[in-house]
């Protein structure tokens, strides 16, 4: 009877190795956004001709140094994607642990889709471009690839909302119910002034970011 408790008290149904692993993956999806951002910045203060109230970020991936864009977009969607592998772990049982890294999976794959498929010229840039853009296939795809990433990430906040309340951060889950719409209104107003678009844009990686950083250390309802 006596060895019989013993071994039940010591039975371990969780592995120990998941937390540590997820952590570390999640702190790989935390990164991809501010990195993202800061490469996007400082690319577009180099570059000749590109002004950030008139050009999208996404352009930052033509002309002669364009490969560095495309190398973010790339990088990006591999952490992005890492960081949804550490949400499946960390949520793995839990309410949002399916949906929620499914919809920042694709999230990170729409930005594969961005470096394959380029923007097209316009607005001036790159430098000797014209005002005018012109709709091609390859800017078609991007354009779409940007709508149904920013899609996914816009439902993934609000599937996370629920795990972040469970685990009594409420004003983290009302602000994950919010920040989408700040996001899609940035998309709505893209054409009328790009700026919105790229706050909007910009918000949603920040966002994202602070949320996988969040759960990342935040413990298990108990």
């Amino acid at each position: 009877m006596t060895h019989t408790l013993g071994a039940t008290r010591h039975t371990a149904p969780v592995a120990p190795a998941a937390r540590p692993v997820a952590r570390q993956a999640l702190a790989g999806g935390a990164v991809a956004g501010p990195l993202f951002l800061v490469l996007g910045v400082a690319q577009g203060l180099a570059r000749d001709g590109f002004d950030f109230t008139r050009n999208a970020v996404s352009q930052l991936a033509l002309g002669e140094t364009g490969w560095i864009q495309t190398v973010n977009f790339l990088l990006t969607g591999a952490l992005l994607i890492v960081g949804a592998a550490g949400l499946r772990r960390a949520l793995r049982g839990a309410t949002g642990g399916t949906w929620g890294p499914a919809l920042v999976g694709v999230f990170g794959a729409s930005f594969w889709a961005a470096a394959i498929f380029p923007a097209d010229a316009g607005a001036g840039f790159p430098a000797g471009a014209p005002d005018a853009t012109t709709l091609s296939g390859h800017g078609a795809v991007h354009m779409v690839a940007g709508t149904v990433g920013y899609l996914a990430l816009c439902a993934a906040f609000a599937v996370l909302a629920r795990p972040l309340a469970a685990r009594g951060h409420h004003g983290w889950a009302v602000a994950s119910r919010l920040v989408p719409v700040a996001v899609l209104a940035g998309f709505t107003a893209s054409a009328a002034f790009v700026p919105v678009f790229t706050a909007g844009a910009g918000l949603g990686l920040l966002w994202l970011a602070a949320v996988m950083a969040r759960l990342a250390v935040a413990p298990r309802n108990r």
